[in-house]
């Protein structure tokens, strides 16, 4: 799959020129828009800037680029808008998470997302999710560490600046309605073969006891390892599939394959948005409240998120001083199955209508393998229920001492209340039977020998989290005219954040009384130290410094200084309660010039309209790898004792160096902005290099120690990348306009060099495969097994067949594209406009998980690409006879049978690493939106000021490689292994950056289809 990014060539830019030229000189017909150089952006403490004066590449978002498609997440909504951002969904449910990273890794065990600042105070990307597009006026996307430096070791990740919207300056409330409803649906489901049916190897039943070309038809098999479907006794005959139902009775279906045959098992999601705001303002205050609504009823039944948002916003100026407070209560609800039900469906035969087994039960499934074999009990049975309150209150009070000098401080408050349940109904099968099928299966049930199936133990968890989040800054700000050509902005000022966080869990198994969801009524409490109980807190104190030079409005120079103390490296010796933080200085200093405004020749210039040159150094450090008390061997570790899991005195075998420090990042960055014919071609160009020192990390240590691992610094690495941004207006009229965007950009973090020896770290690992750090190579890294081959690539196969493994592992992938393309045109014609966003993403891979259940249960396409009854012979694969290798005609175990085709791909196949990887390159239509305003003369005798309707697309068209066959969509990878949504338990097993892994419970990829509304009055 090939995609270019054209560029224009030059006789087209003079075509272009000429035409913008001759347009701009019909001034009446033109709609005036700011030039780059009037553009204000609100960057790092709330600190406004022209953007001639911003250091370093930074992208401004408006809130229409948001709403276009109605997506109801405001990040997702910022996917292939920015260069450089990549949004990744590693949580595809129906309160689906998002990860923001800009400009790729910087560490190997710590959080490299980028900073979330919510109307100048620290936040989460989770709010920043909840919050409704609509209220939100822009988002300052800063890619690099220059603009971020004043937020120290938070912001050397970059920083996503949220601002939402005031109330207007009218003084007529104004009131805005908009409402959108979503439908999405499932849209790419693995491909399995369709060239065999239900059944097993050596299997035989009273149900049918004939062998078919070496294997059994069976009813109640969940593998695809049965007779052909082309069997002359069996093709299209109406057979008995699964097991008795309640009634005896069996559902019956024709053996014949039934193309994605599980898909109706998902229904249409319906997401409804409804919102309400009211502004108002005047000369000196302004008032904002926004009421918003979002119910989601997922693509499984069931599963449902229901949101309400309240956010207000108001401002007062009494003579010198100023106040603005912002309120927002965010009020969320989600129940959900567990996503590992769609592992069950995707070990279907194709012959199988799910459908019909809707209300069959735990008895009646499809099949008698697998723990809860029957999705649709799963649905009804096995619920996580989550309750979460937000309230974030910011207040921000300034004061102008005089026209030069002015006092501000910004304080915070941010509460999160969550109360999670999660509970199993359980299913006894050794208490239950078949009775009245007529069949061998009466008196049997799925714990019989025969079959072995497990009971479900019932069970019941309850947590309760509570975190208290405050963030204040005190700013001294000094603005002065030094000379007539140069002035100086000065911030001093001080800041400090402070997050303590606790979490109760309690719960266990054995459900005395069915259906009665509470503590008391648990049999068998799980040991605490087993569940998430935690208490900590985490602070940050910090003196800083900002300035600002300008010369003659076109030479600005930046620097930065910040001055830190992190809890996380505190240190208390054992016996004492004093504790040590030491400090640590961070700082910048950059410069930019334009050029257009320096010289008289490039002034009112009708080609370079605009031109800018900056460059940039930055030093910060990140304590996120360092745990909360990890350096505290007092608060940090309370063992858990033999023999009966009390606390104890035990020696902590994995400790953290009491001296570590940060993981420190120096960074050099150069950009180019320009813009030709007045801004209707703008070009931008970036280019970073980061050396990262101190990496942190676990590392083992000799065993004579009593020491298992000793989380320490480690190695380095560093992060190199360019970005590319070209912005074109073709066309721009009173009545009609055409824009073109196109983006390109791409980075690589490599590991330089790891300490002790060791030349890799391992963040997640599997038998054959898993995630790691290496020496000299891209980060992440997949590596796993793979086959012997010989100069010519071929496999090698032993005498029996098999394929040789390498016994060391080897690179298979790198987790990270080579680049990504980015894409977005707008056609504006009178009240019409329509636009479409997408995206291109390459060199990157994963691991496709559900090819381990495909491949044991024989639904993988190159499994039944030939005639199984003849035994398979591994494609491309040499044996070494007399000392030279040969084309291999030994099938697999040496036999050429069905038996051995089984055996071959339910245990040999699935034990290589190699097979699981998959190619993630990805051809994405992200949005296409359609939206009518009505011409104001329409409404000018009525109460409403604007109305507008639109259609819209998320995700219509999607290409992947043809390596993935849609096993799962590359964005899903999971960062943090396997999926575990008991209540106060963390998602997963890995750490923060094994990314690279598609786990078996990630949904599949879903498009949407949409309608809007809005109307102002």
């Amino acid at each position: 799959m090939n995609v270019k990014l054209r560029v224009l060539s030059a006789g087209a830019l003079f075509f272009l020129g000429q035409t913008a030229f001759a347009q701009e000189t019909k001034k009446d017909t033109i709609t005036k828009e700011k030039t780059i150089e009037e553009v204000i952006v609100t960057g790092a403490l709330g600190i406004k800037k022209k953007q001639d004066a911003v250091i370093g590449s930074n992208a401004v978002i408006k809130t229409d680029e948001l709403k276009k498609a109605g997506n109801p997440n405001a990040v997702q909504a910022l996917t292939g808008k920015v260069s450089g951002l990549q949004i990744n969904v590693p949580n595809t449910s129906v309160n689906s998470q998002v990860t923001i990273n800009l400009r790729g890794q910087r560490s190997i065990t710590g959080d490299n997302s980028a900073l979330v600042v919510i109307d100048g105070a620290i936040s989460t990307a989770t709010i920043f999710q909840q919050l409704p597009p609509e209220v939100i006026e822009s988002v300052n996307v800063i890619k690099g560490q220059q603009g971020a430096a004043l937020y120290g070791s938070q912001g050397s990740n970059g920083a996503i600046i949220v601002t939402t919207k005031k109330g207007s300056n009218s003084e007529k409330i104004t009131f805005t309605l908009s409402s959108n409803i979503d439908f999405t649906s499932i849209y790419k489901l693995p491909k399995v073969q369709q060239r065999y049916g239900q059944g097993w190897v050596g299997e035989p039943t009273d149900f049918d006891p004939n062998e078919y070309g070496g294997t059994n038809w069976v009813p109640y098999e969940n593998g695809s390892w049965g007779p052909d479907y082309s069997t002359p006794a069996l093709a299209g005959q109406i057979l008995p599939i699964g097991l008795p139902q309640a009634d005896g009775s069996f559902i019956t279906g024709a053996f014949a394959p039934i193309k994605d045959n599980y898909k109706k098992f998902f229904k249409t999601g319906v997401l409804y948005q409804n919102g309400i705001s009211m502004n108002v303002g005047g000369r000196d205050s302004y008032a904002f409240l926004s009421l918003n609504r979002v119910q989601n009823d997922f693509v499984v039944d069931q599963d449902q998120l229901k949101r309400n948002n309240i956010l207000f916003k108001a401002g007062k100026k009494l003579g010198n001083f100023r106040i603005d407070g912002v309120f927002n209560l965010i009020d969320q609800h989600t129940s959900e199955t567990d996503p590992n039900l769609y592992n069950e469906l995707l070990n279907t035969p194709t012959n199988v209508d799910v459908t019909k087994f809707a209300h069959s039960g735990a008895m009646g499934a499809w099949t008698v393998y697998g723990h809860n074999p029957n999705p649709y009990w799963q649905i009804e049975n096995v619920r996580y229920d989550n309750k979460s309150t937000t309230f974030v209150g910011n207040l921000k009070a300034e004061y102008e001492i005089n026209k030069n000098i002015s006092v501000s401080y910004l304080a915070n408050m941010r509460t999160l209340s969550t109360l999670g349940e999660s509970h199993n109904n359980g299913f006894l099968y050794s208490e239950h039977q078949w009775s009245n099928s007529g069949t061998f299966l009466d008196g049997l049930n799925p714990a019989s020998d025969i079959f072995g199936t497990q009971d479900v133990i019932s069970n019941y968890y309850k947590s309760i989290g509570r975190t208290f989040d405050y963030y204040g800054d005190l700013l001294v700000n000094f603005n002065y005219d030094l000379t007539d050509d140069i002035n100086m902005k000065l911030n001093v000022g001080f800041n400090n954040t402070d997050v303590s966080s606790s979490v109760v869990t309690q719960g266990g198994s054995n459900l005395q009384i069915p259906g009665f969801y509470h503590i008391n009524n648990v049999q068998n409490l799980d040991t605490t130290s087993n569940l998430a109980n935690t208490q900590s807190r985490r602070r940050t104190v910090a003196g800083l410094a900002n300035l600002d030079l300008s010369y003659k409005d076109y030479l600005f120079v930046n620097s930065t200084f910040r001055y830190e103390g992190n809890s996380a490296t505190a240190t208390r010796p054992t016996g004492t309660d004093e504790f040590t933080t030491k400090a640590l200085p961070y700082y910048s200093v950059g410069a930019s010039f334009v050029p257009t405004k320096a010289f008289d020749v490039l002034r009112n210039n009708h080609v370079l309209s605009y031109a800018k040159i900056s460059v940039g150094y930055t030093k910060v450090g990140s304590a996120a790898a360092i745990p909360t008390y990890g350096t505290d061997e007092v608060t940090g570790l309370i063992p858990a004792g033999f023999p009966f899991n009390v606390s104890s005195f035990a020696i902590n075998r994995n400790p953290t160096d009491p001296d570590i420090n940060p993981e420190f990042t120096y960074s050099k960055e150069a950009s180019l902005q320009l813009g030709f014919f007045k801004d209707r071609i703008s070009l931008g160009a970036a280019i970073y290099d980061l050396k990262v020192n101190d990496l942190i990390t676990r590392k083992t240590t000799s065993s004579a120690s009593g020491v298992a691992t000793f989380l320490g610094n480690v190695g380095d690495m560093t992060n190199k990348g360019q970005e590319f941004d070209l912005e074109i207006v073709p066309f721009r009229s009173k009545d009609f306009e055409w824009k073109l965007s196109g983006s390109y950009s791409a980075y690589k973090s490599k590991v330089t060099a790891l300490d002790g020896g060791v030349d890799r770290v391992s963040l997640l690992a599997y038998a054959p495969f898993g995630v790691y750090a290496k020496v000299g190579e891209d980060f992440p890294l997949i590596m796993g097994t793979t086959y012997q081959r010989d100069d010519q690539g071929r496999v090698i196969v032993g005498a029996n067949g098999i394929p040789l493994v390498n016994s060391d592992l080897q690179v298979l992938g790198k987790v990270n594209p080579d680049y990504i393309l980015g894409f977005s045109t707008s056609f504006r014609y009178k009240g019409f406009t329509l636009s479409g966003t997408a995206d291109y993403r390459t060199g990157n891979s994963f691991i496709a998980l559900v090819k381990n259940g495909m491949s044991q249960n024989g639904q993988l396409e190159e499994s039944a690409n030939f005639d199984r009854s003849k035994g398979y012979i591994v494609p491309n694969s040499v044996q070494l006879v007399g000392g030279a290798y040969v084309a291999n005609t030994t099938p697999v175990n040496g036999v050429a049978s069905y038996a051995s085709v089984v055996n071959y791909f339910g245990a040999s196949y699935p034990a290589v690493g190699e097979n699981y990887i998959v190619d993630g390159t990805t051809l994405k239509i992200r949005e296409i939106a359609l939206s009518y305003t009505l011409p104001k003369s329409l409404l000018q005798n009525t109460f409403v000021n604007s109305m507008s309707f639109g259609v819209y697309a998320r995700n219509p068209f999607v290409w992947y490689a043809d390596s993935n066959a849609n096993y799962a969509d590359p964005e899903t990878t999971s960062n943090t292994g396997a999926i575990n949504k008991q209540p106060g338990q963390a998602l997963g097993t890995g750490g923060p950056n094994a990314n690279g892994i598609a786990q078996t419970g990630q949904y599949p990829t879903t498009r949407t289809y949409g309608f809007s509304f809005s109307a102002t009055f």
